[in-house]
């Protein structure tokens, strides 16, 4: 197998890039060198807005497939232009979107069939709106649109993987490693409750196998949700990460009542945490028929650790910074509801 990644320098295009060199294939990369390539791997450095950058991009075709994992930051017209560029090196297209680009996300459960928002392929970044209660999302419209654009230009040879949260070893945005620093700092720990609640992120080791696996399949035109089936209580994963940090600290659970009404901002603040009902309801029994395997997710929760103890460091990116509770906010809270 001869494969493209669109990214492939650093967290899931990393994953994947590892993945596919794992199992002996020939791997190209296509970045804008902002970060270190992977050993082993033909990188092409370029700009995916540029259409002389992909015409260049393309002369070191064919491939077997394309595997998109950077298409987040564009606007759907630029994933139509890598994609028409790109169509005649590549037999088929697998792009990674997300579950935003559900019209019920996440106000309900969700499966492949679920309908989708509309988005124009060729659109600029202005399409779309964020809903007073924060969904739909504009970004799930740009994320539709793109989904768009690359079934214009690739029809039946395209494959659209949707995850959720990806968390893991690398994690950019912060949210694993906010409540792994967090346990760590010990004391009363607020948690949302219910203890018993499922949530499901999904390692990003398993969706780089899933994801190239798909590279090679000979299924087309097909769309997955990219969720762990079976999940993780919020009970095991704040225990999970208090036992690999070797904590003393208590988790004190607040509803969502509470916490809603202490001003807590949901997902952010409290990273992983949101009560739209469909928001962890999500469908991913095609996924796991097309051999998904996710690994327990207090795996993940060692594995991060164990990489950030170990110096590692992420990508900067902004989102970083949107994500925990400030310690005062958290005394306040914990203040009023009663432990000190």
């Amino acid at each position: 197998m001869r494969i493209l990644v669109m990214g492939g320098t650093w967290f899931l295009g990393k994953a994947i890039v590892e993945e596919a060199l794992r199992r002996g294939w020939d791997v190209t990369a296509f970045n804008r060198g902002r970060s270190d390539a992977v050993d082993g791997v033909e990188t092409v450095q370029g700009d995916r807005t540029s259409p002389d950058d992909l015409k260049r991009l393309a002369t070191y075709g064919p491939w077997d497939a394309v595997i998109d994992t950077s298409s987040s930051e564009f606007p759907p017209r630029d994933v139509l232009l890598a994609a028409e560029t790109l169509r005649l090196a590549a037999s088929r297209w697998v792009h990674v979107s997300t579950v935003s680009v559900y019209q019920g996300w996440p106000h309900h459960p969700l499966t492949e069939d679920s309908p989708l928002l509309e988005c124009p392929p060729d659109d600029d970044g202005a399409f779309g709106h964020t809903g007073s209660d924060g969904s739909p999302t504009k970004y799930g419209f740009q994320k539709a649109g793109g989904e768009a654009a690359v079934r214009a230009a690739f029809g039946e040879d395209a494959i659209f993987l949707r995850p959720g949260v990806i968390l893991g070893p690398g994690e950019y945005v912060g949210r694993l490693p906010w409540w792994l620093a967090r346990a760590e700092r010990g004391g009363s720990v607020l948690v949302p409750a219910p203890a018993e609640q499922m949530i499901q992120p999904v390692d990003l080791r398993d969706v780089a196998a899933f994801a190239v696996d798909q590279a090679a399949s000979d299924l087309s035109g097909r769309a997955f949700n990219v969720a762990h089936p079976e999940g993780i209580s919020w009970g095991e994963f704040m225990g999970s990460c208090l036992d690999v940090t070797q904590s003393a600290g208590r988790p004190v659970w607040a509803d969502a009542a509470t916490l809603v009404e202490h001003g807590v901002k949901q997902w952010t603040e409290l990273p992983l945490w949101r009560t739209h009902a469909g928001v962890w309801s999500v469908d991913a029994t095609r996924a796991v028929g097309a051999g998904l395997r996710c690994r327990p997710f207090v795996e993940t929760i060692a594995d991060t650790w164990a990489w950030m103890q170990s110096g590692g460091r992420p990508v900067e990116h902004p989102r970083w910074a949107e994500h925990g509770l400030a310690p005062e906010k958290e005394a306040r809270v914990l203040s009023a509801i009663g432990d000190a």
